[in-house]
């Protein structure tokens, strides 16, 4: 107590000194404090030797001691009080079935705003999920989460419902029904809704309705002709018969159709095309009409034909007409005789002869594959092309060699086993043994393998 007295003693003496010692002096410039403004009661024009400033914190910070600062021999000298720090709120509260994530801020200082999110299967049910760090502590009520639920809407007596054993019951998130209707009805809508994360169902509740047969009136020229011949909606064993309503067309699709008990009809609507007669001309024959060798025409119309190559005679109806039917009404002629140009090219072969630029009627022409392919001679392949009717006939076929590179062996750790690493040529049906790269073991296929068609299978050593 003594010791108190003496210091406030001594603080007093210094004070009266100095201001005797200096009667006009005063202190000027007032000292800034980090987050801290002078009170509206130390305010004023002048200070002298003497005078106090108290500061006081600004909003959002806090001190534990008021800060001071005294005017002594024209200087401004801190007399007590610490530095204003960012005010501290308690650390928040946890919710059940919820928790807290901070989104701006830190340390739960003031200005720290956090936000609450629900776990899966519940929602959130208070009017705002942020906090917010005041000068007061936490602003806004705690936020409380519920369980997601979806509540039943089934107001038709005639819908059956699986799933849902209580009408009453809640439903929780990702619970599924399932719907039927009774007997001679059926479902408008879905056959299976689920309650969904935002407690609403996926799809309304379907209705238990009378079932009836759509009526696609906008088929361009289609004739529809009812069976009863009734208005109103299309029941379950009505009739829809078909017709196209103007020459020229033809029908595509049932020409009849019936209203099924489940709502559907028997068959797709048909449709009415453009009746056209179509035909692939063969190499050596042409038509008046048409460039290539597709020759498409309406009903009505009619093509003449003739022969492309020189020399040959055209056997058969030079003339051939498109019916109503979509048919020809008369078989296509044939181009007999001539000569044919130099023989087709086959892939990996060549004519064992030198080709000529025309061959005559029945004139042969031998190939030979080349090295390491094989000539498959089984019917209905040959080695020969023979000139029939200004049109070469015959089929050829090389089997395909193998190859296989130092590369794909590097790849599957193998090597020739005589020969070691190097390029493979192999002709089909030729039998190739590998060997496992030293260090390396066999773990796919036979070592011994054999070359079809181009293709080998290759063993792999690991």
């Amino acid at each position: 107590m003594r010791s108190s007295f003496a210091i406030l003693c001594v603080w007093i003496c210094f004070s009266v000194d100095a201001l005797t010692s200096t009667p006009n002096a005063g202190c000027s410039e007032i000292p800034e404090v980090a987050n801290a403004e002078v009170s509206q009661n130390s305010r004023k024009d002048n200070y002298s030797n003497g005078d106090k400033l108290d500061y006081n914190c600004k909003h959002g910070y806090t001190t534990p001691q008021k800060i001071s600062y005294l005017c002594v021999d024209n200087k401004w000298i801190k007399w007590r009080g610490a530095k204003c720090s960012l005010k501290r709120c308690e650390l928040p509260e946890d919710i059940p079935n919820g928790q807290y994530i901070i989104v701006s801020g830190g340390n739960f200082v003031f200005g720290t705003a956090i936000k609450y999110i629900c776990s899966d299967g519940y929602q959130l049910m208070s009017r705002t999920d942020t906090r917010t760090c005041r000068d007061g502590g936490w602003d806004n009520q705690l936020p409380t989460c519920e369980e997601i639920t979806c509540v039943p809407d089934n107001t038709d007596k005639n819908l059956t419902v699986e799933g849902l054993h209580d009408y009453d019951e809640f439903i929780r998130s990702g619970h599924r029904l399932a719907f039927s209707c009774a007997h001679g009805l059926i479902l408008d809508g879905p056959e299976q809704i689920t309650c969904e994360s935002n407690g609403q169902w996926s799809s309304p509740f379907p209705k238990c309705v009378e079932p009836t047969c759509s009526l696609n009136t906008t088929v361009e020229d289609l004739t529809i002709k009812q069976s009863p011949d009734i208005e109103g909606p299309v029941k379950p064993g009505y009739r829809l018969m078909f017709s196209c309503n103007r020459p020229g067309l033809k029908l595509k699709g049932q020409r009849e159709i019936t209203c099924q008990p489940n709502g559907e009809w028997s068959s797709p609507f048909p449709k009415c095309e453009e009746v056209m007669c179509v035909k692939n001309l063969p190499a050596n024959m042409r038509s008046d009409r048409h460039l290539g060798r597709e020759v498409s025409v309406r009903s009505g119309e009619t093509i003449t034909l003739s022969c492309e190559r020189k020399g040959q005679e055209l056997r058969g109806q030079r003339q051939i007409s498109c019916l109503a039917s979509g048919e020809w009404n008369a078989p296509f002629p044939k181009c007999i005789g001539g000569k044919c140009g130099r023989p087709p090219q086959v892939e990996f072969a060549d004519t064992t002869e030198m080709a000529k630029t025309e061959y005559n009627l029945r004139e042969r022409v031998e190939y030979k594959c080349f090295n390491k392919y094989k000539l498959l001679e089984d019917h209905p392949y040959t080695k020969y092309m023979t000139c029939e009717n200004g049109e070469w006939r015959g089929t050829i076929r090389c089997l395909k060699a193998c190859t296989v590179t130092v590369e794909e062996m590097d790849k599957r750790g193998i090597e020739l086993r005589w020969g070691g690493r190097q390029k493979i040529f192999s002709a089909h049906e030729e039998r190739i043994t590998f060997a496992c790269q030293r260090g390396k073991y066999l773990t796919v296929n036979e070592l011994r393998q054999i070359c079809y068609d181009g293709e080998m299978i290759l063993p792999v050593c690991e």
